[in-house]
């Protein structure tokens, strides 16, 4: 599952990449309103493989992943970004745990690796793990990278959740549904080649700040306080 937004640069590259994964059936590629060429890049892609979907206007992460998980049929799906922040030859390792029956759902840590990282933000990273922290006191989980790109599904599972944000509170509300859900979680190392603003970073300090509140407000907590209002 592909959310995809200005990326003109890096999406044909990706999609090859994970066209070359022998775990791959479909490749759902959601164009989030592109403005830089993207989706006339995307119009050229002739692969019974790839499926490409259209907004027309720009929604958001959550919004394009919500299109795209309604379209999807394979048994279990992952998302990834356009970028090439996130490398398709672990799709093994990450299913590992699903196909030994073991998980649901399966999360892909950046900070429980010996693989190679790029070394970034250092405030970046603070923030990431205070997420993860923020998140595990409200799920009961003990993630390492709730904020993680690779998540991995049971389709069972991402269809019987109702996605309600648009944009990367995402990856706190499906992290709160999975948890209230009882779902088996696994996590799993995984490298990760990081991008700068320059290259093309999209998420800021308001959306760490939008995450805090998605935290709370598809907590446990947070449905008890919907309740009483």
């Amino acid at each position: 599952m592909v959310p995809c937004y200005n990326e003109h640069d890096t999406v044909l590259t990706l999609l090859k990449r994970v066209a070359d994964s022998p775990w791959v059936r479909e490749i759902i590629v959601v164009d989030d309103g592109s403005t830089d060429g993207t989706r006339q890049v995307l119009s050229d892609v002739d692969s019974a493989t790839v499926r490409v979907l259209l907004h027309e206007r720009n929604q958001g992460k959550g919004a394009a992943l919500r299109t795209g998980f309604q379209h999807a049929t394979s048994d279990y799906v992952i998302v990834q970004d356009a970028d090439l922040e996130y490398d398709p030859n672990e799709y093994g390792d990450m299913l590992a745990p699903v196909l030994d029956d073991k998980a649901d759902v399966v999360f892909g840590s950046r900070f429980q690796s010996g693989r190679p990282h790029r070394v970034l933000y250092f405030w970046h990273s603070l923030g990431n793990r205070m997420l993860t922290l923020a998140s595990n006191m409200f799920t009961g989980l003990n993630l390492s990278d709730m904020e993680t790109c690779y998540k991995l599904f049971r389709a069972e599972v991402i269809h019987s959740i109702a996605i309600e944000e648009d944009r990367f509170g995402f990856e706190p509300e499906i992290t709160a549904k999975v948890a209230k859900g009882g779902w088996r979680v696994y996590e799993v190392g995984i490298s990760y080649s990081g991008r700068t603003y320059a290259d093309g970073k999209k998420i800021g300090r308001r959306d760490a700040a939008w995450a805090l509140y998605c935290i709370v407000r598809y907590s446990r907590v947070g449905d008890r306080l919907r309740r009483r209002n």
